[in-house]
């Protein structure tokens, strides 16, 4: 696991949304993270309907990934934090 990637899914919904989903399989190409782009520009979801725009982050993140980007990323989270956005 790395600070930043996609976050993990439980495998039962993994091989359910890869079944429903096309390229549902492709955000496994990077290691799984703490925080990503989805997480921090999408909020919280729990349907299949969500899981089809966390993909479309987490495909973004993984087109244009670099150290640059991760950076921002862990910069947003921070600030996401300390602001209490997320809550």
């Amino acid at each position: 696991m790395s600070l930043v990637g996609p976050r993990p899914e439980r495998g039962v919904f993994v091989d359910q949304l890869a079944k429903r989903i096309p390229y549902y399989q492709q955000r496994h190409t990077v290691k799984p993270g703490i925080t990503g782009w989805a997480q921090i520009n999408y909020p919280y979801g729990n349907t299949e309907e969500d899981a089809l725009h966390k993909l479309q982050y987490d495909l973004f993140y993984i087109k244009n990934h670099s150290m640059l980007y991760d950076i921002s990323i862990l910069l947003s989270t921070i600030k996401t934090v300390l602001l209490r956005k997320g809550t």
